[in-house]
C-alpha cells in the first residue's frame, strides 16, 4: 500500500503541476479538497478521475462515493487496490 501511495503522490504533482510540492510534503490522510491539504479544487478532482481511468483501469460508477474515495491519498489508494482489474 504504501509504494501505491507514492506512486499517486507523485501522479499528482506531475499531472496536476504541482511543481512547488515534493512528494515527502504530502501527508497521505490529509484531504486533497479545500483549505486543508493540497487544496485542489474541480477541475483538479476531473484530472483525478483520468488518473484513474487512464493509469488503473478504474471507472467511477457512483459520483456520490467520490467525495469518500478523494478524501486523501490514502482513500484514493484503498480505492484502487479495491477496485483495481
Amino acid at each position: 500500500m504504501e509504494e501505491l501511495i507514492e506512486k499517486l503522490k507523485k501522479e499528482l504533482i506531475e499531472e496536476l503541476n504541482l511543481e512547488e510540492i515534493t512528494p515527502e510534503e504530502i501527508n497521505p490522510d490529509e484531504p486533497l479538497f479545500g483549505d486543508g491539504g493540497l487544496g485542489l479544487d474541480s477541475i483538479d478532482a476531473l484530472e483525478i478521475i483520468l488518473i484513474l481511468e487512464r493509469n488503473y483501469g478504474i471507472k467511477i460508477k457512483n459520483p456520490a462515493e467520490g467525495k469518500q474515495i478523494f478524501y486523501s491519498i490514502r482513500t484514493l489508494a484503498n480505492y484502487i487496490s479495491e477496485n483495481q482489474k
